[in-house]
Formats: structure tokens, C-alpha cells, sequence
């Protein structure tokens, strides 16, 4: 989904120093790269902590790293580390909070009606996308949170405002007749689109508790929400549909079909 090149333009954004990258976007009934960002090399101190605590949260589990291996990843100083956060919930916490300022930047409800579907497209690569970047969070998600009630807050605010601009793209897609569904279900229609997304990284793990994931398992998930929306698809909009689910099929590792 991610292109390899990556631009030479800068920008500041969450505290960070970060380059444009290149992600592949479904949009008007077509696909293209759209600027994404990502962390430059060069960071400050906390930066490059935040940045190692997620490689290593995400290649073995947040529960299995300390603040020390944190550190001794790094080649600093416990010490150096304690300067700029108190305690692993401390950068858990800080982590969440670039997690969920990138979900706000680039999750917008449609503006007009013609472009239900390529915000129904957007949603599910920006979400994909970083919980796949952040997927330690997701698949411990309970545990993370039962143990730092500040966070939790933090969490449910966030998917508060989620849920409200999922509802809007469906809204968006009923109007646009996309699809057919009482607008009464739409809220729960919601949520149990919500549902399959925050806990498929949860799902694979329960299926493999120690095999490494990659990209191409997150992307399933974008297949099993597509699923969701065939029953209420109208006629007119099933071969856009069709051609969504084929590129996320490719984007998975599956076989396309004839």
C-alpha cells in the first residue's frame, strides 16, 4: 500500500519531524497516492524513545519491554530515558496521543454525497493503516487500558469521534444510494463495523499468540468489513464494491477471482 519513495518535504506535525510518504488511496472510482507522514530519521531524544518503544511494543508485545530495554535499545541511559517520561504508561500514553492526533488529521466525513464511497475507501486505509503502525495497542487493547484509567478516557474520546464520522459516511452512502439500510440501524450498523475493526488485530493474535504479523493480516480485516456492506449494496453501486474488494484482496496476499 505504501509507496518507496518518500519526498524531501518537511513538515511539523504532533511534535514531530516528520517526511510525506506516498499511500495508495481509492478515489473517484480510481486509485492514486496520496502524501502521508512519517518520522524523519533525524529525531530529537524523546522522539527516537517514542519511535523505539513502538518498534519494539510492536515486535514483541508491550507487556514483554521495560523502560530499560527500552534504554539499552536506544544505547542510552535509563536515566536519559526518566528526563523525558516518568514510566512506560507515560510513553504508552504519549504514543496514544500521536496515534490519535494522525486519526484526526486524516479522517474527514464526506463533503458531498458523490463521494460517499471514496470516504468509506478512506476510512478503512486510514485505519488499517495505523493500526497496523500501532498494532501492539490493538491486539493487548484490555489489558493497556485497564491498567491506566487516564488513557482509557483518552480512548474512549477518540473512538467517540470515530464512531460519529463512521455514522456520517454511512449516512453519506445511504444518501448517495450505495447502499440501502433504516436509517434506525445506522448507529449500530456503526458500531458493528467499529467492532470488526478494534479487535481483528485481537482476533489474529488469539489464532497465533507468537507468530510475527505483517501488513498483509491487517489488510484481511479491510476484506471481512467489506463483507459487512454487500447485504445492504444497491445494484448500481456492486461493481464498485467489487473493485474496492479487489484491491484490498491484492493488498491482503489473496487470489483475486474471476
Amino acid at each position: 500500500m505504501v509507496a518507496s519513495a518518500v519526498t524531501q518535504t518537511r513538515a511539523e506535525q504532533s511534535g514531530l519531524v516528520i517526511f510525506f510518504d506516498l499511500t495508495l488511496l481509492y478515489q473517484n472510482n480510481s486509485f492514486h497516492y496520496k502524501p502521508v507522514p512519517v518520522m524523519d530519521k533525524k529525531l530529537r531524544t524523546k522522539d527516537k524513545i517514542l519511535q523505539a518503544s513502538i518498534e519494539l511494543f510492536n515486535q514483541q508485545g508491550e507487556r514483554q519491554i521495560t523502560t530499560n530495554h527500552i534504554a539499552a535499545h536506544l544505547g542510552i541511559s535509563p536515566g536519559n530515558l526518566y528526563y523525558h517520561f516518568r514510566n512506560k504508561e507515560d510513553i504508552v500514553r504519549q504514543i496514544f496521543k500521536e496515534y490519535a492526533k494522525l486519526l484526526e488529521n486524516r479522517l474527514q466525513p464526506p463533503s458531498r454525497h458523490s463521494e460517499a464511497l471514496d470516504a468509506l475507501a478512506q476510512y478503512l486505509d486510514t485505519v488499517f493503516e495505523l493500526m497496523w503502525r500501532f498494532h501492539f495497542f490493538y491486539a493487548n487493547l484490555p489489558d493497556i487500558l485497564s491498567r491506566d484509567p487516564m488513557l482509557q478516557q483518552d480512548y474512549l474520546q477518540v473512538q467517540k469521534g470515530v464512531l460519529a464520522k463512521v455514522i456520517s459516511v454511512l449516512q453519506a452512502l445511504k444518501a448517495a444510494d450505495v447502499i440501502e439500510i433504516e436509517t434506525a440501524d445506522l448507529a449500530n450498523f456503526a458500531h458493528t463495523v467499529k467492532l470488526v475493526v478494534t479487535f481483528w488485530i485481537s482476533y489474529l493474535k488469539t489464532q497465533a499468540p507468537h507468530a510475527p504479523m505483517d501488513q498483509a493480516q491487517a489488510y484481511q480485516g479491510v476484506l471481512k468489513v467489506l463483507l459487512l456492506f454487500k447485504p445492504y449494496a444497491t445494484a448500481q453501486a456492486m461493481p464498485r464494491i467489487d473493485k474496492l474488494q479487489a484491491h484490498y484482496q491484492q493488498l491482503a496476499g489473496q487470489p483475486l477471482l474471476d
